[in-house]
């Protein structure tokens, strides 16, 4: 596991940041996002640094793919299945904290 210096998301997957874990696993953490958007909002990031989805997706598909996995999971577990799955890439997207995060988004219908 790498880590990058100064990054929320690797302070947080390290256990050093406080956050509201929902699942974890050994290369995966998801927790409550702290500004929900929706009835249920959760951050799902790799343990290992990548800037955004386009990085992981070159680097570690099979990672991607475990996100998607762990996205099903929660929309599962906390709503009835059905889910949103956003990855904001780039300042321009709204990417702020620059460690790729899947956005889980359920529990209502979201304004396009």
């Amino acid at each position: 596991m790498s880590a990058s210096d100064n990054c929320l998301f690797c302070g947080i997957a390290a256990g050093t940041i406080p956050s509201e874990k929902v699942y974890e696993d050994e290369t995966t953490v998801a927790f409550k996002d702290i500004h929900p958007k929706a009835k249920v909002h959760v951050l799902v990031i790799p343990r290992h640094h990548y800037r955004d989805v386009a990085e992981l997706a070159q680097e570690d598909p099979a990672e991607l793919a475990h996100i998607v996995e762990i996205a099903q999971h929660i929309a599962d577990e906390r709503f009835h299945g059905a889910y949103r799955l956003e990855f904001n890439t780039g300042e321009d997207a709204g990417q702020s904290v620059f460690h790729v995060h899947a956005h889980v988004l359920t529990g209502e219908v979201l304004a396009e």
